[in-house]
């Protein structure tokens, strides 16, 4: 298992305009901690797993919601962190009303305590314009809404056919 290696999805929805689902971790260390925290849902592959797979395992484990293709490719990033990160879009629903359910993860809080807390993976989940998306999510994961964008807002092409 790489855990510098993640996969991940970006669902969007057009309304008056395109909007973006971002998710923000879970845990005692991103509580409070908003701009440039938000995410894409994505996770570590599991051994030989490809990585579409990967991704849409990751969405419905951290979100509860059961993605649906078409998936479009949406490249590859690095965050600072040194994780590298592949990503696919698609248009999806998701009804803020009825929340998430997502994993829990184990962490010795607070530390050295000896107390062992379960902490949910995602806390929050919220659909975003462009300009909100920009501000919370990961700064690198910006480019992620740049190319969804481009296949979301992309003119549709007509063809005309001229008649004699």
């Amino acid at each position: 298992m790489n855990r510098n290696l993640a996969a991940g999805l970006l669902m969007c929805r057009m309304t008056l305009h395109l909007e973006f689902f971002l998710v923000h971790p879970g845990g005692p260390y991103f509580r409070g901690k908003d701009a440039g925290r938000w995410t894409i849902p994505r996770g570590i592959p599991e051994s030989e797993e490809i990585l579409v797979v990967t991704a849409c395992r990751e969405f419905y484990e951290e979100t509860g919601i059961h993605p649906w293709p078409p998936y479009f490719d949406i490249g590859t990033i690095k965050q600072k962190d040194g994780k590298v990160v592949h990503a696919w879009t698609f248009a999806g629903k998701w009804d803020p009303a009825e929340g998430i359910s997502c994993n829990t993860f184990d962490l010795e809080w607070p530390p050295r305590s000896g107390k062992v807390v379960s902490f949910p993976e995602v806390d929050q989940a919220r659909w975003t314009d462009y300009q909100t998306a920009a501000k919370y999510i990961i700064p690198e994961q910006i480019a992620f809404l740049d190319r969804a964008q481009t296949i979301f807002t992309k003119p549709k092409i007509k063809l005309i056919t001229l008649k004699k």
